[in-house]
C-alpha cells in the first residue's frame, strides 16, 4: 500500500493540472490505449508479449524530474508519479511517449519504499532503436511528461504472515532491474523487522547471481555491494563478467568471477524446501539456469522468470 509523501511544487503539478490537460485526457480516456495500440504491428510488440499479464487498469501521468547515466549504454529515469500509483517489487510499466505510436515495456528499478518516501519511481533503460527506448536516450530530459501502466505477475510482495524463504536472484544484462527491486524492497522488510524486534516479517537470506558483458555494464554494483555490508548475515552477491578486458576495479575484485554463472553457484545456493529463486534475462540463460535448478532438485512452482527478449 502506497503511503502518505510530501509533494513538492512540481509534483503538485503533475497531480492536478497535468492530468487535466488535453493530452492526459486522452491517454486516460477509456479504450484509448486499445486504439492508439492497434494501428501498428511493431508498436505491439511488448503488449503482445505481455497480453496474458496482470494490469492494472489505471494509466498514470508521471514526470521526469531526475536523469542518471548508469552506464555508457544505460540511462535511469526518476519519474514523480500520481498519488494513486502503487507497484509491488518487481513489477514493470506499459510507457506511453506522447506523439510516439510505439508503447515501451520498462521494469521498475527502484522499490515500494521509495514510492512512500518521496513519491518516485526509478526506470533503468537500455540504449536500443526501439522507439521508446530511443526516445529516452535522445529525446527525453527533466520535465518531459509520459503516462505508465503497471503491470507483470513477476514480484515479490511477502505478507507478515507468510513463512519464511530464501531468495536465490539470477540477472543477465538489464535483467537486474527487478531483481534490484526486490533486493531494495528486502532491506527495507528486514530493517522494518529489525525496528519490531521481529514481529512483522519473517525474512530469510538473499544470494544475487548477476551477470553482464564487463563491471561498467553491472548496474548498482556500489550499491549492491552495499547492502551486502548492511546485512551480511542476510545478502551475499557475485558478479560475473563474460568480456571484461580491462583489470577489475580492486573494490569489486572479492565480488566479481570471469565467466558465466556456475552450476557449482546455484547448488551452493539452493534449497529445495526454502529457495525461491527469481530469474530475469535474456531467454537462453533463463532457460538454462531453469534446467539447471530443477536438475538441483527446485521445484518448477518455485522458479519465477521474466523473459524480456
Amino acid at each position: 500500500m502506497v503511503g502518505c509523501f510530501r509533494m513538492s511544487a512540481p509534483c503538485w503539478f503533475l497531480c492536478s493540472a497535468a492530468v487535466s490537460s488535453p493530452l492526459w485526457r486522452r491517454l486516460l480516456a477509456p479504450g484509448s490505449a486499445n486504439r492508439r495500440n492497434m494501428s501498428s504491428k511493431r508498436q505491439m510488440d511488448h503488449l503482445q508479449r505481455t497480453a496474458s499479464n496482470y494490469r492494472q487498469n489505471a494509466l498514470y501521468p508521471a514526470q521526469v524530474c531526475g536523469i542518471i547515466n548508469d552506464s555508457e549504454t544505460v540511462k535511469r529515469l526518476r519519474l514523480a508519479v500520481h498519488p494513486d500509483f502503487s507497484f509491488k517489487a518487481g513489477q514493470w510499466v506499459d510507457f506511453f511517449i506522447p506523439g510516439l505510436e510505439t508503447v515501451g515495456g520498462f521494469s521498475m528499478c527502484s522499490n515500494p519504499g521509495l514510492l512512500q518516501r518521496e513519491g518516485i519511481v526509478e526506470l533503468a533503460v537500455k540504449y536500443t532503436t526501439h522507439p521508446p527506448a530511443h526516445w529516452v536516450h535522445t529525446v527525453c530530459a527533466v520535465g518531459s511528461r509520459v503516462a505508465m501502466r503497471v503491470g507483470g505477475d513477476f514480484y515479490f510482495d511477502p505478507q507478515p504472515s507468510d513463512p519464511s524463504v530464501d531468495l536465490l536472484l539470477v540477472a543477465g544484462g538489464v535483467g537486474i532491474n527487478p531483481l534490484y527491486s526486490i533486493l531494495l524492497h528486502t532491506s527495507d522488510l528486514l530493517r522494518l523487522n529489525q525496528s519490531s524486534g521481529g514481529r512483522d516479517y519473517s525474512i530469510g537470506s538473499a544470494h544475487l547471481c548477476y551477470s553482464a558483458k564487463n563491471t561498467q555494464e553491472l548496474l548498482f554494483k556500489t550499491s549492491i555491494i552495499e547492502k551486502c555490508g548492511q546485512f551480511p548475515d542476510k545478502f551475499s552477491c557475485n558478479f560475473h563478467v563474460t568480456q571484461q578486458r580491462a583489470e577489475v576495479e580492486p573494490h569489486l575484485q572479492p565480488f566479481v568471477k570471469s565467466g558465466r554463472i556456475t552450476e557449482e553457484e546455484l547448488q551452493a545456493n539452493v534449497d529445495p524446501q526454502r529457495t525461491l529463486c527469481y530469474l530475469c534475462g535474456p531467454p537462453p540463460m533463463i532457460e538454462a539456469v531453469s534446467q539447471t535448478l530443477m536438475h538441483l532438485g527446485l521445484p518448477k512452482d518455485r522458479i519465477v522468470f521474466e523473459k524480456w527478449w
